[in-house]
């Protein structure tokens, strides 16, 4: 069976409730290993029916040639078939180590979000962080909010003194509804995360594994719990919230880790 075939499957067994109110904003981030011009078009039109019942998607590890601006491109294009206009914003390469360098995207649909800010990496980080996150401010119902994508280092390069700075940037920013979204490498139990914590800042999941492992080991393929969304409580009211389980199975552990190593998280907001 192709993995087209195994992902139409996969989507009619997803039970993940969407809004049907127009006052709910949904945001999907997904960690889309090496995002580029491997990706065939039937892995993007798989990536984009994942994706599309969702208001805003942001998206690490968009490779920083030319080949991830076209997957994006490409993404957006498969998006605009299915029944919304969409838009994107790509950013420029980060600076980076060697080998670590990478791009980020957002797509949004243009009905439900306008751009109040135009993308742009957080320069003032790049000291700290091997990755800038990318923000973008969007006004969705008439309340305006910042979404920063982020990518961390590699657990074994000390992530936490990236999460510091990151909280540090966060609350010298309080006046902006901040949401951070990505794949941060640590667990949010890791006490790194304890200044959002003591600040009013929540995350999505507590715990869920969102990785996949090569193989299944005891009927399982899932392993770390890295990829979450963190936002301000107190100005945010959380509707729902999870991860997208485009696997299901360990059958199709191998065709769908073509797609990506990680799965998407999710966020329903007002």
């Amino acid at each position: 069976m192709s993995i087209k075939h195994l992902l139409f499957i996969v989507i009619l067994t997803l039970s993940i409730p969407l809004s049907t109110h127009a006052q709910e904003t949904s945001l999907v981030t997904w960690n889309i290993r090496d995002f580029g011009k491997t990706k065939s078009a039937d892995e993007i039109e798989n990536i984009a029916e994942i994706l599309r019942d969702y208001d805003i998607i942001a998206i690490q590890e968009v490779v920083a040639g030319y080949g991830g601006s076209q997957a994006v491109a490409r993404l957006a294009d498969e998006l605009n078939r299915k029944g919304s206009k969409w838009d994107y914003s790509i950013s420029y390469a980060t600076k980076s180590p060697k080998y670590k360098t990478e791009k980020y995207a957002f797509l949004w649909k243009t009905s439900k979000l306008k751009v109040v800010e135009k993308g742009v990496l957080v320069t003032e980080l790049d000291s700290c962080v091997y990755r800038e996150p990318y923000r973008m401010r969007f006004e969705a119902n008439g309340k305006i909010f910042t979404v920063l994508n982020y990518h961390s280092r590699k657990y074994s390069e000390q992530p936490e003194i990236e999460i510091n700075c990151l909280s540090d940037y966060m609350l010298n920013h309080k006046d902006e509804n901040i949401i951070l979204a990505g794949d941060f490498n640590l667990p949010i139990s890791h006490r790194v995360f304890n200044t959002f914590k003591e600040n009013n800042f929540k995350a999505c999941l507590n715990g869920d594994k969102t990785t996949l492992k090569q193989s299944c080991d005891n009927h399982t393929y899932l392993n770390h719990a890295v990829d979450n969304i963190i936002y301000d409580s107190i100005k945010t009211k959380l509707i729902d919230c999870g991860s997208i389980d485009f696997v299901q199975s360990c059958d199709q552990l191998y065709d769908m880790r073509m797609l990506s190593d990680h799965l998407p998280v999710y966020m329903k907001f007002q």
